[in-house]
């Protein structure tokens, strides 16, 4: 049985219509019709011509959104020895050790990124049952498995975020909040749309970008017009 829509949703969608928008022009629909009582993520969802069951095709990156994301990301780091006290001067919210992987294979998950130091990633491995479905376990690809804590924790906290396509081939990212300027997301959006053209799997043959979908978390979906976006160079976004 379908899920009723709320009064709320079913005024905001029919405010789109079915057709690509051009960026800006997307970007402020979407705060248009973020209308729930709380301030929305903007989210990009976006069908690439990947098939990830396949090593070659996978995307897994990384992308520094130069207008942040709007929010307080809480950084976990797994360190030992000085690398400990240079987590917390860096300002990590939660450091440890060993304490901190037994911690977290009890259920506390009070962080939104993980950072590891290469010699403890025999230990947090045993993490990845609880880790890796919330996206969460440290990998290099990612940027949250080095020895430069200080640089990692500064990274993530000014608005560098990890992504991956998920098992079809689509990536689901936030790329700020819908009270951002619809200026600032472009800026933002812009900058995920490079990473993703740069970071293009080997294996990716044919059309890459399929469709690119634009919502606040709690409103309709806008459908973008790629090659607008595309083709807009960033000092015309800025």
């Amino acid at each position: 049985m379908a899920k009723k829509q709320s009064k709320r949703f079913l005024a905001a969608l029919s405010k789109v219509e079915e057709r690509p928008y051009q960026p800006l022009e997307a970007l402020a629909l979407l705060k248009e019709t973020a209308t729930a009582k709380f301030v929305e993520a903007a989210e990009a969802h976006i069908r690439l011509g990947i098939d990830p069951k396949y090593a070659d095709q996978q995307l897994r990156t990384t992308v520094v959104l130069p207008q942040g994301t709007g929010q307080t990301v809480r950084v976990a780091v797994i360190a030992r020895g000085e690398k400990v006290a240079e987590a917390s001067e860096a300002g990590a919210d939660i450091v440890g050790s060993e304490e901190l992987i037994e911690d977290i294979s009890k259920g506390m998950m009070d962080f939104d990124v993980v950072i590891a130091t290469p010699d403890v990633m025999p230990q947090v491995a045993k993490l990845g049952r609880l880790l890796g479905p919330r996206g969460l376990m440290p990998s290099p690809k990612g940027g949250t498995v080095t020895f430069d804590l200080e640089k990692a924790v500064n990274d993530f906290k000014g608005g560098k975020i990890e992504f991956r396509a998920d098992r079809t081939g689509i990536v689901h990212v936030m790329f700020g909040k819908a009270n951002f300027e619809p200026q600032d997301l472009l800026i933002n959006l812009k900058a995920l749309q490079e990473t993703i053209d740069r970071n293009r799997p080997s294996g990716a043959k044919g059309k890459y970008w399929q469709s690119i979908y634009l919502s606040a978390s709690m409103g309709p979906a806008i459908e973008l017009d790629v090659s607008a976006l595309r083709d807009l160079k960033l000092e015309d976004a800025a």
